[in-house]
């Protein structure tokens, strides 16, 4: 999935995060949005600690864009839809 021809925004969240909850229906927005550029996939860090850990998950939400299978871009904490918008749209 991170080797997509589109951007891979992937969303590091736990149930119990506010600001992840918050986040939750802006990133869905945006994945229908923005359907053509890019795909988000949402990780729990609860269910999914070996991945949380293999990116150094320290802080949630954090937010990591792909291009091509590789990091090119990291974001951590609450975000506006816009912020979001622009910084895929960056790459």
């Amino acid at each position: 999935m991170l080797l997509s021809p589109k951007l891979v925004l992937v969303d590091f969240y736990a149930d119990w995060c506010g600001p992840c909850r918050q986040l939750s229906p802006i990133l869905e927005q945006i994945s229908e949005e923005l359907s053509d550029k890019v795909k988000i996939v949402k990780v729990n860090i609860e269910k999914n600690i070996q991945v949380a850990t293999d990116f150094k998950i320290q802080s949630i939400p954090t937010l990591i864009l792909f291009n091509n299978g590789e990091a090119v871009s990291r974001e951590i904490g609450g975000k506006s839809k816009q912020d979001i918008i622009d910084w895929i749209n960056n790459y």
